[in-house]
């Protein structure tokens, strides 16, 4: 059973989610500012936190930081009405893994939390290092060598490799790389900027010996090698 920090000032909305997602199969915790929020994130275990923007002792977004140096792998969704672009983008800079904005539907904020914490699952499955004797890849220094010589690989794409590392021989699909995968300034990758990255990766991490990455059509990547 996952267990939820609902971090929001409205009493009466959080009375209400804290009961939809109870009824959902959630374990909830409520808090109703940031004092109460740090407390509790340092004492209990959550499995993911919703937090609103605007708080009467603080900011969701400052809270937010807090969280992530905590517990970097804490996914986070805002629920909040600020739906300015910078607010947005915003969020997400600071890691989130969602940002949905007021009036919302409960269901599809259900949908939003499974997403998350599915994702979540996926990453936290992936191992701090690959290494097959011919690629080494190290997920905590991120650096890459192959056959010896050190290679120059971006953020997004050790963001792919550790996905599909840490499930190898199992299909990791174009969408849950899409859902997960935004470059610095928090602008998502589009199908097209997928397929040319994934391309680059490839030229980059194989050679005519070894062929890591298989396309499996219409549905995403797997990763074919196994460590040794």
């Amino acid at each position: 059973m996952a267990k939820i920090l609902v971090v929001e000032d409205d009493l009466a909305l959080s009375a209400g989610l804290c009961f939809e997602l109870d009824i959902s199969g959630y374990l909830t915790v409520a808090s109703y500012n940031c004092q109460k929020a740090r407390q509790l994130i340092k004492n209990e275990h959550f499995d993911l936190a919703i937090l609103d923007v605007n708080l009467p002792d603080g900011n969701g977004f400052g809270l937010c930081r807090e969280f992530k140096e905590l517990l970097p792998k804490l996914p986070v969704i805002f629920l909040t009405a600020k739906d300015l672009e910078e607010d947005v983008l915003a969020g997400f800079n600071l890691g989130a893994e969602d940002y949905i904005t007021k009036p919302f539907h409960t269901q599809i904020l259900k949908c939003r939390i499974e997403v998350a914490l599915r994702r979540n699952a996926l990453t936290a499955k992936s191992p701090d290092c690959y290494d097959d004797g011919f690629l080494h890849l190290d997920f905590q220094l991120l650096t890459a060598v192959k056959g010896g010589q050190k290679l120059a690989i971006t953020p997004n794409e050790y963001k792919m490799l550790r996905l599909l590392t840490g499930n190898a021989g199992n299909i990791v699909t174009r969408q849950l790389l899409l859902e997960k995968l935004w470059d610095c300034e928090g602008n998502y990758i589009d199908d097209h900027t997928l397929t040319v990255t994934m391309n680059r990766l490839r030229a980059k991490i194989e050679d005519a010996s070894h062929s890591y990455i298989q396309t499996v059509r219409g549905m995403g990547y797997l990763w074919k090698n196994k460590e040794v």
